[in-house]
């Protein structure tokens, strides 16, 4: 799909803020009510808007810890990756997962609500995940950058 001037600044408006009134965001951008709503429609139609979701601060509902930890996997077994892959989404506690090129194989982002949390999370849930080679853990102190608005 093609993204022209008018499809940046609708999607900038939309970025800033996806509840605005479409009239409104029509106005911002320069454009028409039904110009606005036939771009935005055909954004999502062709996958370059995915959705729209609520951002819930989970620090706020009380859990205190975040640790990524990054994985190297024994790549003797042909199916180490797709069975860590498929038992980490199990894991509650796990909200994000990558996977990588290098030395580290996966990352996992893991909270808890305290250490106490995070200890039994860890001896429970992540050292049972199958074909770990390596683990290494990095607590998270503090985020400096948390951005998700693209520079359109």
């Amino acid at each position: 799909m093609r993204i022209d001037e008018t499809d940046l600044r609708i999607l900038r408006r939309y970025q800033a803020d996806p509840a605005m009134a479409m009239a409104e965001m029509a106005e911002q951008a320069g454009v028409t009510l039904a110009t606005c709503w036939r771009r935005l429609e055909r954004m999502r139609a062709s996958g370059v808007i995915r959705g729209v979701q609520a951002v819930i601060d989970w620090r706020r509902l009380g859990w205190e810890v975040e640790v990524s930890l990054r994985f190297t996997l024994d790549k003797t077994n042909p199916r180490a990756f797709d069975d860590f892959l498929e038992a980490a989404r199990e894991v509650p506690e796990v909200i994000e997962i990558q996977t990588f090129l290098g030395r580290v194989d996966v990352r996992l982002n893991v909270i808890a609500r305290d250490m106490a949390h995070y200890q039994q999370i860890y001896r429970e849930r992540i050292l049972t995940l199958p074909h770990i080679a390596d683990i290494e853990a990095l607590m998270h102190v503090a985020v400096i950058k948390d951005q998700e608005i693209l520079p359109l």
